[in-house]
């Protein structure tokens, strides 16, 4: 996956496939839109249609500016969950926090720009490696999957999305791995599922395994339903980066 990409008027299967890239790959999310905001929680608010960015974080933070004022208009905290459905034609992006129950909805009229950022920023304190570093570890020691495991292919486009890496078992299976440096959660299954359903339109055997250090309680139960299989696999780690002052160019 490459770092940053971006879709000027971008038509809805490109919007879909850039959020959804977003959601699922960590990465940072801005949308450049004109857009209607609805919030109901500790109060309700709506905010009628106008041009706005959308930023949606890795942490689940979820910010709208308007052109004017320093603070963001509406916004949620880190840890809200961020999903996107269509409703009557409408792209709209959505927002929970569960304690206090807030929820945050923006009906995306027309967008304008679409782009992810995959920000890597190690500055305070970084703690384990990135996905592209637990791919590299997986590459040198695929053992840590299962004996038997040939890894074949690192971000493998399948047109349905881009494959973390792709490989087969001792048996000869097709073998989808969905990496997460996080806890993984119910958004990752549904990317894997999807991942494993497209190839087994072409394949006879194929393989889903979702590898991260946890996964949430509602992940256990859908990968068991949908019969995908986890592996608990610890990013590589990295030394902490000590703070400093910013250096001045000139």
């Amino acid at each position: 996956m490459s770092k940053v990409k971006a879709v000027t008027n971008p038509s809805r299967e490109e919007l879909l496939g850039i959020i959804d890239s977003a959601l699922s790959k960590e990465a940072m999310l801005t949308i450049f839109a004109r857009c209607k905001v609805h919030y109901d929680g500790r109060a309700k608010s709506e905010l009628g249609s106008g041009d706005r960015v959308i930023l949606v974080k890795p942490d689940g933070a979820f910010l709208i500016h308007q052109s004017k004022k320093r603070e963001p208009v509406n916004w949620q905290p880190p840890g809200s969950f961020v999903t996107v459905e269509e409703r009557d034609g409408i792209i709209v992006l959505r927002s929970v926090r569960r304690k206090p129950k807030e929820i945050l909805e923006v009906e995306l009229e027309e967008v304008y720009l679409a782009s992810l950022f995959k920000a890597e920023d190690y500055e305070e304190l970084a703690l384990t490696g990135s996905e592209a570093e637990m791919a590299e570890m997986i590459f040198k020691n695929p053992e840590l999957i299962e004996p038997g495991f040939r890894p074949l292919f690192r971000e493998k486009s399948i047109g349905h999305g881009i494959v973390d890496i792709l490989g087969r078992d001792r048996e000869g299976n097709l073998v989808v791995l969905e990496l997460k440096r996080r806890r993984a959660d119910l958004h990752a299954v549904s990317q894997l599922k999807r991942y494993v359903e497209a190839l087994r339109a072409e394949h006879p055997a194929v393989r889903g395994i979702l590898v991260a250090p946890s996964l949430t309680s509602g992940a256990k139960k859908l990968l068991e339903k949908e019969g995908l299989e986890f592996r608990r696999v610890q990013p590589p780690k990295r030394e902490s980066v000590a703070k400093g002052r910013q250096t001045t160019l000139f």
